[in-house]
């Protein structure tokens, strides 16, 4: 999810070196369309869409995802206007939720006595904000997240170490709207492909965290986050209800305090399980025997961006160029011509199966019938060489999608107008590593559910065609 900012922020990527303990902080994930979360959706009075949400494999399952990928994609192009591990004290599972906005969630306690939010996790922004002396904001009456999550509105007065945001903290540079400089600060961030925003105040307050270890210790970190007091389009009803937790290069984004107040590593790793299920860690650098490769770095506006330099599809090397941006916020992965174009027939050199005549409702082009004698050997595997020589092999290139009368398999890629992302599908399998002080993407096999990666990394999935 991209927005524009309409206070401007510092960017902290030469930072000088601390020394930091050993720790990582995580979190777990879920992600929109997981089926916990479709039941809780289910249970909802007052979302009147949640029972129109498709069936997992379906046409229009994928359909839906492909959309919302695209209107996040939209607001890409959008300008600026204005190592230990440490997990969140609730546990590091992050999760797909399929009735809130495609996105992959985790719970997170502010203040003290702790509130708990529902944050959606966006890699494409950097303010964490939360619903806050709410003049619109989504209802957590009768939610049904609200049961199995303890959704909350922040309360200042509720919370003791709440400190408010003046108009002279660096953080604010939205000081137009100031009166003098001793005044709240005001934000305003604009999601803009679908008239989504926040507005409201900066506060400070503490983000309850623990370590990882066998200690596990507790620990309050300050952070800067927006008290949203009026939100519009997607937040009031699909997209991060209860807030949302920026991750990007920014000076107030959570990963760039931790790092400049000592308390982690500037860098954080995510992985995404074929379950649906994932971990967030802060700290994380990864492992010494992890491939890597260098960021692409915009100083007016700094994203997660690499350089691609070679698709392997079957057996067929294709000296395809191209720089990509890793979006862990993205369902599928996006190119442009002539990239498309050559990887896409490519693979289907390399299919057997018949193709299936394109459907006006589906995001794929190439799709393809399964024959009763299909195999997963049938299937071309898939890589990518990035800059360094680093290879990540992909283990998800495709979907499968269920009819009365056939089972259809799609290559899982959709051709964009815009820039070249690379969404979760491509990532499937990994622990991805986001280290921010040696500006490197880092990757290696990993199952999301322990710390020690050797004794479980992944395989490829075969496709089940039983």
């Amino acid at each position: 999810m991209r927005s524009q900012f309409i206070f401007s922020l510092s960017i902290c990527v030469l930072c000088p070196f601390l020394l930091i303990d050993a720790r990582i902080f995580s979190l777990e994930m879920h992600h929109r369309f997981s089926d916990p979360m479709k039941e809780w959706s289910r249970r909802s009075r007052t979302n009147s869409q949640v029972h129109n949400w498709p069936e997992k494999g379906t046409i229009e399952y994928y359909a839906l995802l492909a959309s919302h990928d695209h209107a996040l994609h939209r607001r890409t192009l959008s300008t600026l206007d204005g190592g230990g591990a440490l997990t969140f004290s609730d546990g590091n599972a992050t999760f797909r939720i399929s009735s809130l906005g495609f996105l992959h969630y985790t719970t997170v306690m502010l203040g003290t006595p702790g509130m708990k939010f529902l944050v959606a996790l966006d890699t494409g922004s950097d303010l964490f904000w939360v619903p806050c002396h709410c003049v619109k904001c989504a209802s957590t009456i009768d939610s049904p997240y609200t049961y199995d999550f303890g959704l909350s509105i922040y309360d200042q007065e509720r919370s003791s170490t709440s400190k408010n945001v003046t108009c002279n903290n660096d953080l604010c540079t939205y000081y137009d709207s100031c009166n003098d400089a001793s005044s709240l600060c005001p934000y305003y961030v604009s999601y803009v492909s679908s008239e989504t925003s926040t507005s409201g105040i900066l506060l400070e307050d503490v983000l309850h965290l623990r370590t990882l270890d066998n200690d596990q210790e507790f620990i309050q970190a300050y952070v800067t986050f927006g008290c949203g007091q009026v939100q519009t389009g997607s937040f009031i009803d699909i997209a991060a209800p209860n807030g949302l937790f920026g991750l990007g290069f920014e000076k107030v984004s959570v990963p760039s305090v931790l790092f400049r107040e000592g308390y982690a590593a500037n860098s954080f790793s995510m992985c995404f399980g074929q379950d649906g299920k994932g971990r967030i860690n802060f700290g994380d650098k990864g492992s010494l025997d992890q491939e890597e490769t260098p960021f692409n770095m915009n100083s007016l506006h700094p994203t997660y961006n690499v350089n691609v330099n070679q698709v392997r599809v079957g057996t067929t090397v294709l000296d395809l160029k191209f720089t990509a941006v890793f979006d862990t916020g993205t369902s599928f992965t996006y190119l442009v011509d002539p990239s498309y174009t050559m990887l896409s027939d490519s693979f289907h050199l390399h299919v057997r199966d018949k193709r299936r005549p394109p459907d006006p409702r589906m995001p794929f082009e190439y799709c393809y019938i399964m024959s009763s004698n299909t195999s997963t050997s049938l299937i071309p595997g898939m890589s990518l060489t990035l800059d360094g020589g680093g290879q990540m092999v992909v283990y998800d290139p495709i979907i499968v999608i269920s009819n009365p009368h056939e089972f259809v398999y799609c290559l899982a890629i959709v051709k964009s107008q815009e820039l070249n992302i690379i969404g979760q599908n491509f990532m499937t399998g990994y622990r991805i590593v986001f280290d921010r002080e040696k500006l490197v993407l880092g990757w290696k096999k990993f199952d999301c559910y322990g710390i020690d990666d050797n004794s479980k990394a992944l395989g490829p999935k075969p496709v089940n065609y039983a």
